[in-house]
């Protein structure tokens, strides 16, 4: 096993805050991942910070008549502190504009230009003689030649799903001023992917096998189709300017300006031991994403990392997750459809873990999944009070009721007793082998199946009933219920982190390691609880339904 864990996410594009699409896909199975090795004792590293370069952010600040820096001040506040106020634990959260970045990410171009790694080209590309901005094909709209859709983009009509060319759209224009595109001849440079082809089949078609099935298939579609060089500047006066000779008004390419971010951030926070993280073999690199930055992270990343040699480590993994649809559409920034985590902390204070547990139960671990707020309100009040949240309760009433608080000293076990607790070291070792193979999904269940456990047992054995002719057994009942619980305490800490600081407080305990779950006795007898207070408050019907009518007004706005 490698010494070090270096964890990163995907760098959040700062033209918007954070949705539910982002978190099930990256931030939540992440900061599960993190937890858990954590608790481990495991070294691990967790690097993010905001993507804050690139076309969108200029056209942002066009639109609000304000400089792109405004737009991304304002982004990445909300979004780290957003990140913050959910519990996700990064190490740091810096951020593409950041001089270290500049500094790094200039000179990083500077090596591989140095050496000859790029080559030049002169092309025709697309210009707003307005805006005087060249135009990437998202930016060019007109009317789609297949099915007539008036609002069609210069790649792809999102009505009938055809992929266009700019050429194709009838009444081309573009999105930033209206003016129609011209063609106008520029010179950049760009990284010769073709050359990395045979090393990259090597590297994940032979050498990683035990990645997940979309991120190993998508990888083998992109070399099967043949890798072509990549444009590795733009023209454009928003970025990392290019550092050389010749290159006014030149920009590094977002797509290779923004995964040197994780490396630039990584020396933000350690200037003077970065390079144990990057450099050694000692470090297991795994980056968490979305399905659409697979071709980036798993073939133009590494390529880039391999073209600058100097011992920098690959990534060992890449779980990318599906995408996440909100009430049976599509999330969409640009037409509102989506939970926005900085408004639902608002709506629902308190219930983070909530929102983690809805997300990681109905994770698009391997297919796209659905969001709807019926569920998750049903798996609030079903799963989370109702289970988990009421075994504890109990529990701790029943042990502040029959023997004030005091956890009682066990008697014999009886079968009933060594069946329950013989559970805990399998549902561990569940929890386990699903973690450590991001299937966090199957291991969130594994936890809950724990909590059921405790219900089943302590509905089984009616310590209330017993309790008015036998205390002895009621002992017995009570101090097997309460080592369940402390169990639960650790079995959801990488899941539900605000829940179980609460439920540790209840037990008046600090927080429990890892390796010691699964043991018989967590809590000695004597031990005294605090009182009980519920774990989760049910979710009534009238806040799901203010849920569901702004979505609906959304929708209605947009069909009239």
């Amino acid at each position: 096993m490698k010494k070090r864990n270096l964890i990163t996410c995907a760098l959040p594009y700062a033209n918007g805050p954070v949705h539910i699409g982002h978190l099930a896909g990256v931030y939540v199975p992440a900061d599960i991942y993190v937890r858990y090795l954590r608790m481990r004792g495991r070294e691990t590293l967790f690097v993010c910070g905001s993507d804050e370069h690139g076309v969108p952010i200029t056209i942002a600040a066009r639109k609000e008549g304000c400089s792109p820096q405004d737009i991304v001040d304002k982004y990445h506040n909300l979004i780290k502190q957003s990140f913050a106020d959910f519990g996700i634990t990064f190490d740091i959260y810096s951020r593409t504009t950041s001089a270290t970045h500049h500094q790094y990410a200039a000179d990083f171009f500077r090596k591989l230009y140095d050496e000859g790694k790029f080559i030049e080209k002169e092309s025709e590309q697309f210009y707003d003689p307005e805006a005087k901005v060249f135009l990437a094909d998202r930016y060019i709209v007109g009317t789609c030649p297949k099915c007539g859709n008036p609002d069609a983009y210069g790649d792809q009509c999102e009505k009938c799903g055809s992929t266009l060319s700019p050429e194709e759209l009838i009444d081309p224009h573009s999105k930033v001023s209206g003016a129609e595109p011209v063609k106008k001849r520029t010179k950049h440079w760009y990284l010769p992917l073709d050359r990395y082809e045979p090393w990259l089949r090597e590297w994940i078609l032979d050498g990683h096998k035990e990645w997940k099935t979309n991120v190993y298939g998508q990888c083998k579609s992109w070399l099967d189709g043949g890798l072509q060089p990549r444009a590795v500047s733009r023209d454009l006066d928003w970025g990392v300017p290019v550092p050389v000779e010749g290159a006014e008004g030149k920009v590094l390419y977002v797509w290779f300006d923004a995964p040197i971010g994780y490396i630039s951030n990584t020396i933000e926070l350690l200037p003077d031991s970065w390079e144990q993280w990057w450099k050694s073999e000692d470090t297991r690199m795994v980056h968490f994403i979305g399905k659409d930055n697979i071709v980036f992270h798993c073939i133009v990343f590494p390529s880039m990392l391999k073209a600058y040699g100097d011992g920098f480590i690959l990534p060992e993994n890449v779980p990318a997750n599906e995408f996440l649809n909100l009430e049976g559409d599509k999330i969409s920034t640009s037409k509102n459809w989506a939970v926005w985590l900085h408004e639902y902390l608002q709506d629902f204070p308190g219930k983070q873990d909530t929102l983690r547990y809805v997300l990681t139960a109905n994770a698009p671990e391997t297919k796209d999944n659905d969001f709807t707020w019926k569920d998750f309100q049903t798996r609030h009040n079903s799963e989370l009070v109702a289970i988990f949240g009421n075994f504890v309760n109990r529990a701790v009433v029943l042990t502040h009721k029959y023997f004030g608080g005091a956890t009682p000293a066990p008697g014999e076990l009886l079968d009933i007793d060594r069946e329950a607790l013989a559970q805990i070291p399998l549902l561990k070792k569940e929890i386990e082998e699903n973690i450590e193979n991001f299937k966090f999904r199957e291991a969130l269940r594994a936890a809950m199946n724990l909590a059921r456990v405790g219900n089943k047992y302590i509905s089984d054995t009616e310590p209330w009933a017993v309790a008015k002719t036998d205390p002895a057994r009621t002992a017995t009942i009570l101090n097997t219920c309460i080592q369940i619980t402390a169990s639960l305490s650790v079995a959801f800490a990488p899941f539900l982190p605000f829940s179980v600081e609460k439920l540790n407080r209840i037990l008046a305990v600090e927080p429990i390691a890892w390796d010691d779950f699964g043991k018989a006795s967590l809590i000695p007898a004597g031990h005294v609880l605090n009182k009980a207070e519920l774990l989760f408050s049910k979710i009534e019907d009238a806040e799901i339904e203010k849920q569901t009518k702004r979505l609906d007004d959304i929708k209605a706005a947009r069909l009239a």
